[in-house]
């Protein structure tokens, strides 16, 4: 089977075209709405980049399979009918999606009602499931993929905040959890290779950051909480902040909830401490050049907010098999990887330098044997997994009765 990946942003469309379990190609649509950059690689091809005047996702995935499906196209797909389902990422999924959901109209409604829960991205995922119908019509299944459905097993303790409880009633006010797609891969992926549940801390490390305490399973706890805001220090966003700092820092600089709001998810993490850029690459090589003060604080204060969510959570789970780093930061470099962990001795866990130094964006374990509480890097592939829930979801449709 055939599946088109699609996750569409305000102004980028990301796709993947995967067959069983195979990638046979991927690439991005950035600046839409301009003079868009179309970058699309495949496994058995050159990488190639272009440009073209594309006025929305509309235009972008139409310019995309045309460029796919033609002769100078980098796959076997030489029209649409090679395509047999598609995928869609979809950041919030409230209370009403527990899982992932072949999308009919109801399902549609349902992406809508949660808006208000994600207005900066569910309103794109519709985009791109419409656009994606009016390519392919009706008769192309599609299937909605949750950031939220995985976290759907934390229990009610954790993820009830403690405001009037008729607000939550209300407006669902709760922590929903993100990147479920993420640290559900690498969950996966870790009890398939040790052939049995277990008990681990996922952190999912990039420029948008999140842990999970991941139980026989299935979660119990995550960090980020009603929006992706809470929890980790991130590239731009704050993570945990004492809720009266929002009023406070309106009133001292004349801003309004909303502008606040915007400069804790856009001007604050490891950007707002270092003054410098909220890649970690660049604050690494910074601090070893230079031991810029600011710099050596950005990432001191990641880390440690890193490690105070894993004793959080050990205590949570009442202790942990594995900690396992995912994502860029989390994939591919050691030394953050070494500095979230250092400490943790006393709860049995000790890295192995020079294993970690080479686990770059490989899977495999960065703790000695001698370790009880053992650590791993296993690279995430969000958009597989996606691929096997449409998959598995379209199986079941078709399916006789």
């Amino acid at each position: 089977m055939n599946i088109l990946v699609l996750n569409a942003g305000s102004s980028s469309l990301k796709f993947q075209i995967i067959a069983d379990s195979t990638r046979l190609c991927k690439g991005e649509v950035d600046r839409i709405g301009g003079e868009a950059i179309i970058t699309i690689e495949a496994e058995a091809a050159n990488r190639t980049k272009r440009t073209a005047p594309l006025r929305d996702i509309n235009q972008a995935l139409d310019y995309v399979l045309k460029h796919i499906a033609s002769d100078q196209g980098p796959t076997e797909i030489k029209n649409l009918g090679d395509i047999h389902a598609i995928g869609h990422r979809v950041v919030h999924g409230g209370e009403t999606f527990k899982q992932s959901a072949l999308i009919t109209d109801e399902v549609l409604q349902g992406i809508e009602e949660c808006i208000d829960l994600a207005p900066l991205h569910n309103p794109n995922a519709i985009k791109g499931i419409q656009a994606a119908k009016g390519l392919f019509g009706q008769h192309v299944p599609q299937v909605a993929v949750f950031d939220t459905s995985f976290h759907s097993s934390i229990p009610e303790h954790a993820y009830i905040y403690a405001i009037p409880y008729h607000l939550y009633r209300r407006h669902k006010i709760r922590r929903y959890g993100f990147h479920g797609t993420s640290h559900r891969y690498v969950a996966q992926r870790y009890a398939s290779s040790i052939k049995q549940p277990a008990n681990i801390i996922t952190f999912h490390l990039g420029n948008g950051c999140s842990a999970a305490a991941i139980k026989n399973g299935s979660p119990i706890d995550t960090s980020m909480g009603l929006t992706p805001l809470e929890g980790l220090v991130m590239g731009t966003r704050s993570g945990d902040l004492d809720p009266a700092a929002v009023s406070f820092i309106a009133t001292k600089e004349g801003l309004s909830i909303h502008e606040v709001e915007s400069l804790l998810n856009t001007q604050s993490g490891l950007l707002g401490v270092s003054g410098l850029t909220n890649d970690m690459r660049v604050l690494l090589e910074e601090r070893h050049l230079n031991d810029d003060r600011r710099v050596c604080l950005a990432i001191e204060v990641f880390c440690y907010r890193a490690r105070k969510y894993i004793g959080a959570y050990l205590a949570a789970m009442g202790g942990a098999d594995a900690v396992v780093f995912t994502g860029g930061i989390g994939e591919n470099s050691p030394d953050i990887r070494a500095q979230i962990c250092q400490g943790l001795e006393w709860a049995g866990l000790h890295i192995d330098e020079e294993q970690n130094k080479q686990r770059i964006a490989t899977e495999g374990e960065i703790t000695t044997k001698n370790s009880t509480l053992k650590a791993y890097v296993i690279p995430t592939d969000e958009e597989l997994l996606i691929a096997r829930d449409t998959a598995e979801v379209v199986s079941k449709k078709v399916e006789p009765s």
